[in-house]
């Protein structure tokens, strides 16, 4: 896994051992970001279930202005604080240990232009992440919120009892991102 484009391009990062977390594909990655282009620079981006960190990372070396980076896991917090060393973009990110319920619930007050949420599959947590992040209104007024599943079916059932828009939706093998 490596930084893609940008001040820290090329930079290979270190991941997790195990299947707690699955990184996202290079392919996928590389496509997210060709698609969100326009929307990165000077933008204020959370990264809510971060793993090695590397999409928050590849926010930071395109130029966003901030990234904050949140994940509940020690070891992810540990990779993520390695890979923002080896890259250089420490000024950028903001790094947070903590569940993300919690998170949100301490940065309610928070604005972000682009959210991205990728968490463990087979969870709730997109949806109960979506429901505090649209109450408290967390999305800046043109801001994105990007999901990246492998139930789609679920969660645009979960968005349509909410009268949530789908902007956009590309598979990558068994992966979908959902744009709202």
């Amino acid at each position: 896994m490596r930084i893609i484009s940008g001040t820290a391009r090329g930079t290979n990062l270190y991941t997790l051992e195990g299947s707690d977390t699955r990184p996202t594909l290079d392919r996928v990655k590389e496509s997210l970001f060709n698609i969100i282009n326009s929307r990165i620079f000077d933008a204020v981006v959370l990264d809510l279930f971060s793993g090695s960190g590397a999409i928050g990372l590849e926010f930071a070396s395109r130029g966003a202005k901030e990234v904050v980076v949140c994940d509940n896991s020690k070891k992810a917090i540990q990779i993520i604080q390695k890979n923002l060393e080896k890259t250089h973009l420490e000024q950028k990110v903001k790094l947070y240990n903590s569940d993300y319920i919690e998170f949100l619930k301490n940065n309610k007050d928070k604005k972000f232009d682009v959210i991205y949420l990728d968490p463990p599959y087979k969870t709730d947590y997109i949806i109960n992440a979506l429901d505090f992040i649209l109450q408290y209104d967390m999305k800046d007024k043109d801001g994105l919120i990007i999901i990246e599943t492998d139930e789609p079916e679920r969660i645009e059932s979960g968005l349509k009892e909410r009268n949530i828009t789908i902007e956009d939706k590309r598979k990558y093998g068994r992966a979908y991102l959902i744009f709202i």
